[in-house]
């Protein structure tokens, strides 16, 4: 089958399971966001990465990924936010804090690849979020 097609039919959902991922995800990305400003962890450069980030990448990273078994959604979301956690912080539209927990704890070298561990596990955890509040809502 070609991969287009497949692509295609991962992406398909639901507009009300869309609003879902959509609502889910924008709280949890500007949480996020506040949490490492005020934590002095990393934050994004400017407020409207939540929504490039959060809702233009990651929901369509976690439509393709759900209905696969949890440590391949995060396997392959390590890999894909490796990319983007490497983009952002390379081209500066993502700011680390100096000297913050994170860089104490594993090092300043290791930072990007902590926060990769660490935000790849949001496409297994996201897509079991939506799948429970549709469920709790009465959605399929």
């Amino acid at each position: 089958m070609n991969p287009f097609y497949i692509l295609r039919d991962r992406l398909k959902v639901d507009l009300k399971i869309l609003m879902i991922y959509i609502v889910l995800y924008f709280s949890w990305g500007f949480v996020m966001n506040e949490i490492g400003i005020y934590a002095e962890i990393a934050r994004f450069m400017y407020r409207f990465q939540i929504i490039t980030c959060y809702i233009l990448f990651m929901i369509p990273v976690s439509l393709v990924l759900r209905g696969l078994p949890w440590h391949r959604q995060y396997a392959y979301g390590v890999v894909l936010m490796g990319f983007f956690e490497f983009g952002g912080y390379a081209l500066g539209t993502s700011i680390i804090y100096e000297d913050n927990i994170i860089s104490q704890l594993f090092n300043q070298s290791n930072f990007s690849l902590a926060m990769t561990l660490f935000f790849g596990a949001y496409f297994p955890l996201g897509n079991a979020a939506v799948r429970g509040i549709a469920n709790a809502l009465g959605l399929k």
